[in-house]
């Protein structure tokens, strides 16, 4: 008996030693900080079955357990509970984000947009990528956890790479249109009008596909009316190659805006709330 509560106190002192280690891996694979948690527990459950005199590395079998998991989480998992069309015009609102609140969910976004991103990736390629790039697990041991060879590995975490960071670098017009966004972004929340008005050709077009129908608003004036004091913190992202912003909320996206620009002046904005439309965009991250 004694030596039954021995090896159990002996396990859940390891255990505790690494559970945030285990927590990070968890919730950068599954994205939900309540699905890490339910992994974690799950990994202390398998723990408890088996010998801690068999285990040489205590640490990275958690991590391989952990693992595991998640990726068979990330493979049974349902789609995502959607955003109602109510919650969406309340996150529009400009009063929810007054400072200095404003300021944490601008550096919230890049979580966001990352979280994002690795959720178009297939479940190996997140695990790969997760475990070896920000974990820096070796390409061995991944192989060993999906069942791979160690070449496959290196292969899924390279085509995940490109997937989360899209083509490397930034070019001189994307430089120069963030310019233009990151104003047009700022003298929304603000409510500037005259900026906005500076920023929009005079017969720039904007179409919104919320409410299931596509509204159409022409006109710099009418645009800026419709924006004006309304923008919430979003995040620059790639959309299919070319330069956008998203806004997101507790890692579900909202919607995706994409402009058309001419000579550092917007002529076109798209909102994209579809489901199904955003979908079939392909998103990653700015600057590689």
């Amino acid at each position: 008996m004694n030596e039954m509560t021995e090896e159990t106190e002996q396990k859940a002192e390891q255990f505790q030693l690494h559970r945030n280690h285990l927590k990070a891996v968890a919730y950068r694979l599954l994205g939900s900080a309540e699905e890490a948690e339910d992994a974690v527990q799950e990994a202390w459950f398998r723990l408890q079955r088996v010998e801690l005199t068999g285990i040489e590395n205590v640490k990275g079998w958690l991590t391989t357990v952990v693992s595991r998991i998640g990726l068979d989480m990330l493979r049974s998992r349902r789609a995502g509970l959607e955003v109602s069309e109510e919650e969406m015009f309340d996150e529009m609102s400009s009063d929810r984000y007054m400072e200095p609140e404003r300021e944490v969910l601008l550096a919230d976004a890049v979580e966001e947009a990352l979280a994002i991103v690795l959720q178009q990736l297939k479940p190996a390629e997140r695990l790969a990528f997760v475990l070896h790039d920000v974990f820096a697990v070796p390409f061995t041991e991944i192989a060993s956890i999906i069942g791979k060879s160690e070449s496959a590995a290196r292969q899924l975490a390279s085509r995940a790479r490109r997937k989360v960071h899209g083509k490397k670098g930034q070019t001189v017009a994307h430089r120069t249109e963030r310019d233009t966004l990151e104003a047009f972004l700022t003298a929304a929340y603000a409510g500037d009008f005259s900026t906005l008005l500076s920023l929009l050709d005079p017969e720039v077009v904007l179409r919104d596909d919320r409410g299931g129908e596509v509204k159409v608003v022409k006109g710099a004036e009418r645009l800026a009316k419709e924006v004006a004091g309304k923008a919430q913190p979003a995040q620059f992202i790639l959309v299919d190659g070319k330069l956008g912003l998203m806004a997101a909320r507790n890692k579900t996206l909202l919607y995706i805006l994409s402009f058309k620009l001419k000579e550092g002046i917007i002529t076109e904005v798209e909102l994209i709330s579809d489901k199904r439309r955003m979908e079939k965009l392909k998103l990653s991250l700015l600057g590689g």
